[in-house]
C-alpha cells in the first residue's frame, strides 16, 4: 500500500489539452491495463456509460453491478474501481469540476449546477435512451477533435456537456416524484451538505454547523431529516467514517495518525465512534477490505 490514496488528477496525454475528455473504456486499457486496476481518488468529475458486457464497479466501498445502459457518476473526491472484469466496454468522459459551470451567471443557467448535485450514483438508461446518450457522446468526441482555436473548442463542449447533464438530469427526474418548487428545506440541507464537505474533519457537532448557516438546530434537524432521513448527526458521523474508511483502506496509516487527521482529540475516541458507525473496530475493517483491495488493484 501507499502512504496515501492514490489521487489522480485531470492530466490528459499531450498534445491534448482541453477541459473535457472522451474516451473508450478500450481506449483507457490500451493507454494503461494495470492503471485500469487501481483504485483511485479522483479530481475530476467521472461518468462511465456501460454499452457492452457487465461489470462491477466499487464507489467509497459500494459495489455497482453495471450491465449495459449503466451509468456510474463518480464525483471529485470519491474512490473509484472499474472492476476485475475486462469483458466489458464503454464510455468515460472526464472534466473538471468548474468547467460545468456556464458562462453566463445569471439564476436560469447556474439551474444546471444544481441539477448535477442530484445526479445519482448509478442510472440504468432504456436501449431508446442509451442509444440517445450514445451518440451525444459521439459527437462530444468528435468535437474534441475539430481543428480550431482552443477557446472555440472549449466553448462547444461546455455546451454539449449542460446538454448531456440536463438530459440525464430530465430523465432522472422521470424516475421520481418532483417538487413544483425547491422547497427552503432543501435549501437549508444543500447548504448544510456543502459546509460539512468543506468543514468534517474540523467540526464534528451539529451546533458548529447551525451557527455557521444560521440555522436553530431543530431547523437543520428537520431540513436534514426531510431531504435524508436521518438525522444531521448522523449526517455528519457518515461522512466522517466514509472518510476514515478510505484512509484505513488505501493508505497505511496507523490508526492514531487517522484519528489525528478526523479530528478526533483521542485514538480511543475515534475508535469507539468507528466501532458504532462501523459495527467493526477500524483494524477488522482493515482486514477485512484490504485483501480485496489488493486482489483488484493487482
Amino acid at each position: 500500500m501507499s502512504t496515501e490514496i492514490q489521487r489522480l488528477g485531470y492530466r490528459p496525454q499531450a498534445p491534448y489539452q482541453l477541459d473535457l475528455e472522451v474516451f473508450s473504456m478500450a481506449d483507457l486499457r490500451r493507454r494503461g491495463k494495470e492503471q485500469v486496476r487501481v483504485t483511485h481518488r479522483y479530481e475530476f468529475h467521472t461518468l462511465v456509460c456501460v454499452t457492452q458486457g457487465k461489470s462491477t464497479q466499487m464507489v467509497d466501498f459500494k459495489s455497482i453491478s453495471c450491465e449495459p445502459g449503466s451509468l456510474v457518476f463518480v464525483r471529485a473526491g470519491q474512490a473509484h474501481n472499474y472492476g476485475q472484469s475486462e469483458d466489458w466496454d464503454g464510455w468515460n468522459v472526464l472534466f473538471k469540476p468548474e468547467f460545468v459551470l456556464p458562462v453566463s451567471t445569471t439564476a436560469h443557467d447556474l439551474k444546471l449546477v444544481l441539477d448535477l448535485e442530484k445526479l445519482p450514483e448509478h442510472m440504468l438508461l432504456s436501449s431508446q435512451e442509451l442509444r440517445k446518450i450514445t451518440d451525444l457522446l459521439q459527437q462530444i468526441r468528435e468535437d474534441t477533435l475539430i481543428d480550431a482555436q482552443q477557446e472555440d473548442v472549449h466553448t462547444l463542449l461546455r455546451h454539449q456537456l449542460h446538454t448531456l447533464l440536463t438530459r440525464l438530469s430530465i430523465l432522472q427526474g422521470r424516475r421520481q416524484t418532483q417538487e413544483p418548487l425547491v422547497s427552503p428545506a432543501s435549501q437549508r440541507f444543500r447548504r448544510f451538505q456543502q459546509l460539512v464537505e468543506e468543514r468534517f474533519l474540523q467540526w464534528h457537532q451539529v451546533a458548529e454547523y447551525a451557527s455557521h448557516l444560521g440555522y436553530t438546530e431543530k431547523t437543520l434537524a428537520r431540513a436534514v431529516m426531510a431531504s435524508m432521513g436521518m438525522t444531521a448527526k448522523a449526517f455528519i458521523a457518515a461522512r466522517i467514517a466514509l472518510e476514515a474508511k478510505r484512509l484505513l483502506v488505501h493508505t497505511n496509516y496507523s490508526v492514531a495518525t487517522i484519528a489525528d487527521k478526523l479530528g478526533f482529540d483521542e485514538p480511543t475516541n475515534f475508535s469507539k465512534f468507528f466501532r458504532r458507525e462501523a459495527r467493526c473496530t477500524p483494524a477488522e475493517f482493515r482486514r477485512m477490505h484490504i485483501s480485496e483491495a489488493q486482489s483488484i488493484d493487482t
